[in-house]
């Protein structure tokens, strides 16, 4: 998917690896889960592959070395095409460490489930913020990145409210007893 990321973001205008990797961390993490490190492996792979082309731009006035300009090449722009026309995966996947670890949060210490959630919507809160900034320059950039902004937006309501619900949930829980997994009780936490 990162190869596609990539393309598709060239296809808009030529960007530095820097630039194309923020772009990627910001806008791209709400639709699948984002191996940073495999950002720049892969903007040398589709160089080599002929899809990508790299000039070296030397900075103004400044000491170092040249910085690295990436742009889409033909081939790549047929090969983005094919992968745009294809039919995309049917099954919805949704891949946060966060979720699988709330999933288990009845094994582990109650209190610090609790600090785990608030540690979440704050993440959560923080998002929305970017993505209600953002939403306002994607409506220049045509309906389908505005839609998709939307979505983004949307997902960080729906969880900002389901980790809410689930915080007061586990607050209120008066009885101090819960089902445990394994089928034994185990005590729930009572602030």
């Amino acid at each position: 998917m990162i190869k596609y990321a990539i393309l598709g973001l060239l296809h808009y205008k030529n960007m530095h690896g820097y630039r194309i990797k923020k772009h990627i961390e910001q806008n791209f993490g709400h639709m699948w889960s984002i191996n940073y490190g495999q950002i720049y492996p892969n903007l040398k792979k589709l160089e080599q592959d002929g899809l990508i082309r790299m000039t070296q731009i030397l900075q103004n006035d400044e000491k170092g070395p040249p910085r690295k300009l990436y742009s889409i090449t033909e081939k790549g722009k047929k090969d983005f095409a094919a992968w745009l026309h294809a039919s995309p995966e049917k099954s919805m996947l949704l891949r946060d460490p966060f979720l699988m670890r709330f999933v288990f949060f009845g094994f582990g210490d109650p209190e610090r489930a609790l600090e785990l959630i608030d540690e979440q919507i704050a993440l959560y809160e923080q998002q929305m913020e970017r993505r209600r900034r953002n939403l306002k320059k994607w409506k220049k950039s045509g309906g389908y990145v505005r839609l998709m902004g939307e979505l983004g937006v949307s997902l960080n309501e729906m969880f900002l409210q389901w980790l809410n619900r689930a915080r007061s949930e586990i607050l209120k829980d008066k009885t101090g007893e819960t089902s445990h997994p394994s089928g034994t009780q185990k005590r729930s936490i009572a602030r």
